[in-house]
């Protein structure tokens, strides 16, 4: 391997977005590590990328996935399932953090629109960016509309902030999956895109070449923020679960103690 090459650890690689991560993230160069949870899975990926066995929901298992690692792209989801939202949508992106114990790697973390609604299982995805934000960890959230109900000529890359009345069906935004991966993949390498927490929808046009200027006109989160810019102020960290507070509290400890 080129020494110069960096390594990403690919979170949700057998799913629909996760499997486009690990074929752009190859294309731009990565050294892909695909996480799955039995070795059976992995076998349809390229020869070119590693598999690492790991299970999300034990951050003990994860050592030897995030070994060494550059960055971490995170694509997993429970889609709807509040108890499963809460051991892999949440808790999967903290055992990560846990796992690294420090280790500085570059955050893409997918959620989804309406992560602030307050509805289903999105407060999960929600508490999931807040630990990515406390980490320390140089970060970009990407929070995408739904998959694939764009046109055949709507590739044009939109990047919004700030909360909006949702419909709850695609008239509220699409984009398509290889978009969503390579936007993630892209982030990594991005000066532009660092601290940023946006909706990631097209519209009518060709896809941008260069993506850095559509990640410059976004703001970046306020340093030390729990939520992204832009969005609303509707989850008071003092009405959140003891134990949500703790784990917040435990990675604010980390970092404290580490700088």
């Amino acid at each position: 391997m080129n020494e110069a090459q960096r390594t990403v650890l690919v979170v949700g690689a057998t799913g629909s977005i996760g499997r486009y991560v690990v074929a752009s993230a190859l294309d731009h160069g990565f050294a892909v590590r695909a996480l799955v949870r039995d070795v059976a899975r992995g076998k349809s990926f390229p020869p070119e990328a590693s598999v690492v066995v790991g299970d999300l929901t034990r951050a003990e298992s994860l050592n030897e996935a995030v070994a060494g690692i550059d960055a971490v792209v995170f694509t997993q989801g429970t889609y709807g399932n509040s108890s499963g939202a809460e051991a892999v949508d949440y808790g999967g992106v903290r055992n990560v953090l846990a796992a690294l114990q420090g280790h500085k790697a570059r955050i893409a973390l997918m959620t989804a629109i309406g992560t602030t609604d307050r509805k289903g299982s999105h407060d999960w995805k929600r508490r999931a960016e807040r630990l990515v934000r406390a980490s320390g960890q140089l970060y970009t959230i990407v929070r995408p509309a739904w998959f694939d109900y764009n046109e055949p000529d709507q590739h044009r890359l939109l990047m919004l902030q700030g909360d909006k009345a949702l419909s709850g069906n695609p008239s509220d935004g699409a984009i398509a999956r290889r978009q969503i991966a390579e936007v993630l993949v892209r982030s990594l390498s991005s000066e532009a895109a660092l601290s940023k927490t946006f909706e990631l929808h097209s519209e009518r046009g060709p896809e941008q070449t260069d993506f850095d200027p559509v990640f410059a006109s976004l703001e970046a989160d306020a340093p030390d923020a729990l939520d992204g810019a832009r969005d609303l102020p509707n989850m008071p960290l003092d009405s959140e679960p003891a134990r949500i507070v703790a784990d917040l509290d435990r990675i604010r400890t980390d970092v404290e103690r580490r700088t």
